[in-house]
């Protein structure tokens, strides 16, 4: 059951991903000038109030000094990327497992 969740979770999150290309090809196609949205912009506009306690909670944690970076990546990655790439995480991390031939349990 909690497989199937993460699955349904990855499958929701890949789709997601593939609305946000959509909207910056759609963006791009309008004005002849390929921009992609950053993770840092489409949060901001959603929810600003997490985005500022997502970046305290980075920041101030023991390990702030590798965390930043890691954090400064993300945010400036195109949001369809990062989508994408969750989603697929999700799905595999809910895949079932291979059935092994021959082999007694």
């Amino acid at each position: 059951m909690i497989r199937f969740l993460i699955r349904l979770l990855g499958f929701l999150v890949l789709a997601a991903g593939f609305v946000a290309l959509v909207v910056d090809g759609a963006r791009a196609i309008a004005s002849g000038v390929v921009t992609l949205t950053s993770l840092e912009a489409s949060w901001a506009t959603l929810a600003p109030e997490s985005l500022a306690g997502a970046k305290a909670a980075a920041g101030g944690s023991a390990a702030a000094s590798i965390a930043e970076p890691v954090v400064t990546f993300l945010l400036s990655a195109p949001t369809f990327a990062v989508l994408v790439a969750l989603g697929v995480a999700l799905m595999l991390l809910g895949r079932r497992p291979r059935r092994l031939v021959g082999v007694t349990p």
